[in-house]
């Protein structure tokens, strides 16, 4: 069994961050190797990184960055939802990323970037080195271009050809973690 988590990198009101962290849940449900825990960062409620210590040192003062890191370690994999604000991603996300060290370490990452005019390829493009940098180890990412994937009503439809393109990102994502777990099998 792999542990995702799904990170919903957008706290703003109105934000479609919500609909697509549900989309990537109901297409990973349909693996029965993964177990989903949903990590809004809306609802986590970070401060700015406030800690005095480098997150390296893990001589974390504050419940709350004691909490994040309990739930980031305890995750196999880690889908990143992002939205393409001004060309980049959005700082709540990086805050997010910022405030641990260790516990990203060699763990599996699939990015799902969104956006009206280029479907996220400039945020994905930007988290690339952050997550590289965290010793984090891409599986790969998918664009949802959102002048295709939302309806009339405002609600998100994304393609067969996007469901596909996601569903072989959480298959590289279990692979992924096997390599990564020796001596451990995951069935799907």
């Amino acid at each position: 069994m792999v542990v995702l988590g799904v990170v919903v990198g957008s706290t703003r009101p109105g934000r479609v961050g919500a609909q697509v962290a549900g989309w990537v849940q109901g297409r990973a449900r349909l693996m029965p190797a993964l177990q989903i825990r949903l990590l809004d960062l809306a609802e986590v409620g970070l401060p700015f990184l406030d800690e005095e210590q480098h997150p390296s040192e893990r001589a974390y003062t504050h419940r709350h960055t004691r909490e994040w890191s309990r739930q980031v370690e305890a995750l196999d994999a880690v889908v990143l939802v992002t939205p393409e604000y001004n060309s980049s991603f959005p700082a709540p996300l990086k805050n997010a990323l910022d405030f641990l060290s260790e516990e990203w370490q060699r763990k599996p990452v699939g990015m799902v970037g969104y956006g009206m005019t280029s479907a996220g390829t400039r945020a994905v493009a930007a988290l690339a080195p952050v997550v590289a940098a965290l010793g984090m180890m891409p599986a790969g990412a998918v664009q949802l271009p959102l002048r295709r994937c939302i309806d009339t009503a405002g609600v998100l439809r994304p393609s067969p050809d996007d469901d596909e393109r996601f569903d072989g990102l959480l298959a590289d994502l279990v692979e992924l973690t096997t390599l990564l777990r020796p001596g451990q099998s995951i069935a799907s």
